[in-house]
This record gives structure tokens, sequence and C-alpha cells, in this order.
């Protein structure tokens, strides 16, 4: 018997799997993409803060870029499903979760006409999400956009897809879009508060962090909704870097019509050239790598008055927390002198 001892194939396998992997990882990412969106239909993901006025922006937005002949589809990724109230004058839509549940039970497969409306050219849907307390509303999107692939999304020709996120929220599924390169740029809806500047900064610094991981998608630039003119919308923009792509005036009779279900983003009406202007900053503005403010940063934005960033912090002692003062008593712990 020979006394060379022999490799297992197993191993000889296992080595050769780490030496190809060791080879993949030496190869260096393509760059990122800076230039401007070459893909025919534009896939743009719109977050903010939650009651920030996401919804009015893009139900007036969506309208008025079917009019300049463009066709949109508008898709609800809010768990709130009120994406496109305003756009069907209030009435809810069905949903994508709901319906397909429905669908499932009665074993019948989800059709277009289930869950997609429609109105003076701007094609609408709801994803949906979970009752509260019974289901996490980011896998509810995930569920939802696996749905619309069974249905064809990749196919559909529309110049444009709008997809309504809520921001505040940053598990799995309500960074999907960012994460998985699922569009090409980001917008944020803020205003000229610190929650909602916060919320768009979180946003710039999941777009700058997937960049890092050799993604594509960037920022477009910000929409100022109820900008009451004080301005630090405008600062945190610069200092991001991104563009102003509108502001939309603290206005009343804005605020009335929303309130009424009421589009006022129609051409020749008192509002339309302000959303024009927005529609066509919001297809020609190229994604662009922002930059992250630092928390410092950010209240820097505002008045010491505002934020309270003046106050000094006081540590807290045992005597707060327990109504005695602390006994101290010797350490058991041998020390040893240093050599």
């Amino acid at each position: 018997m020979s006394s060379t001892s022999t490799i297992p194939a197993t191993a000889t396998v296992n080595f050769i799997s780490r030496e190809q992997l060791r080879a993949e990882a030496a190869i260096e990412p393509d760059p990122v993409a800076s230039g401007p969106v070459t893909k025919e239909t534009q896939i743009i993901a719109i977050y903010g803060k939650g009651g920030i006025g996401k919804s009015f922006t893009l139900a007036n937005l969506s309208y008025m870029m079917a009019q300049q002949g463009k066709k949109v589809l508008l898709i609800g990724c809010d768990p709130k499903s009120d994406t496109t109230s305003l756009l069907f004058g209030g009435k809810a839509c069905p949903t994508i979760i709901e319906t397909s549940s429905k669908k499932k039970l009665a074993g019948e497969a989800v059709a277009i006409g289930d869950v997609c409306f429609k109105r003076d050219g701007v094609y609408a849907m709801e994803l949906g999400g979970p009752e509260v307390g019974r289901g996490c509303g980011g896998r509810g999107i995930i569920h939802g956009f696996e749905t619309l692939e069974k249905l064809g999304f990749h196919d559909w020709g529309f110049d444009f897809v709008l997809l309504d996120f809520l921001g505040d929220v940053v598990c799995g599924g309500f960074g999907l879009p960012i994460a998985r390169d699922m569009c090409q740029k980001v917008i944020v809806v803020a205003s000229n508060d610190l929650q909602s500047l916060y919320v768009a900064n979180n946003v710039c610094s999941a777009v700058e962090y997937f960049r890092k991981l050799g993604g594509n998608v960037g920022v477009a630039g910000v929409v100022i909704n109820k900008d009451d003119g004080t301005g630090e919308a405008q600062a945190f923009a610069q200092a991001a870097g991104i563009p102003v792509l509108a502001a939309i005036p603290a206005n009343e009779d804005i605020r009335r019509k929303s309130a009424s279900y009421e589009i006022i983003g129609r051409p020749g009406t008192q509002w339309a050239p302000l959303f024009e202007e927005l529609a066509t900053n919001v297809a020609e503005a190229p994604p662009v790598r922002p930059k992250p403010q630092t928390q410092d940063q950010l209240l820097g934005l505002f008045s010491a008055e505002v934020t309270g960033r003046d106050f000094k912090m006081e540590p807290a002692t045992v005597f707060d927390m327990v109504g005695k003062h602390e006994i101290v008593k010797p350490t058991l712990e041998v020390v040893y002198d240093a050599a």
C-alpha cells in the first residue's frame, strides 16, 4: 500500500471554490453611473415624512405630466393607501395586497383591472399593507412588488412610474427601490421643519450608503411643500448638494382645495405654472450623489431658539434615580502593577 496521502475530492472542490471567491472579490466594480437617465421609462421613488404632502404633490404632478402627453403610472407604497385618494376624488382604491388575498381565497388570479385605475391619462394603484398589528408593512411592500412583477410590471410601457414611499420607516421593504436599484432616482418632499428635513437627510444617507456599495440610484432633488419662506429647506438642499425642484407655498387656497380633493395642477389654472415647472424639473433632473448632513449640521440650519441646541446636558446621579446617595464600596478587584 502506498504511503502517499490523497486529498479527498470534497476538499479539492472546497479549495477551488475559495480560490474562485477570492478572484471574484478582487475584481473592481464598474464605476457608479453619474450621467443623465437613459432608460426609456423613468422610475422615480418619492420619499418624505408622513403628512408632509407627498400624496398632494404626486397627484398634481402626475396629473400635469399626463396633460403634457406623458404616460404616467402612480403607485402608492404607503400602508395607509392614501396616495391615490386625491386623484380619485377621495375614493378608496382597492389595494393589491387586499385584492390578492381575496382572489387567492377564491382560487382566482389578479388581473390588471382589479387593481389599476385611471383618470385623465394617469394610471394609479395602491400596494396597501396589513392591518395594524397584523403584519410588517415593509414585507407588504415586497409582496406587492412581487405581484406587480407577475402582472408584467417590467413590460409596461410608461414614460414615468412614480412610487410614493413613507420616509419615516427604515425597514427593508421601504428601502427596496434604493437597495435594489429598482428606480433611477429619488425625490424627497420636505418643509421648513426639522423633522421633515431629518427624514430627507436619512433618505440621502441611504442613497449614499448604497452608492458606496455599487448602487446607481441618485437624488434628483427636493420639493419644498408648505413653504413659509423661512429658508431652512433651501439651506438643507444647498448643503446636501441637491437642487430644489419646486417650492409650493403655504397658501390657504391650496390647503382648502386639497382638503376638498381638488386637483390644482391643471393646465390653465392659477397653480398650473408651478406644476408645469415641477414636471419639467422632475423629468430632466439627473440623479446625483447627495452629501448627507450630520446631526449637528442639520441642527445648525435652525436657530438655537427653535431647536434648543444651546441647552447643556446634565448627567443624572444615583440620588436622582433611587432617592439616596450612592454608597461607595471598596473594590475587590486585584490590580497588578505594570512590570
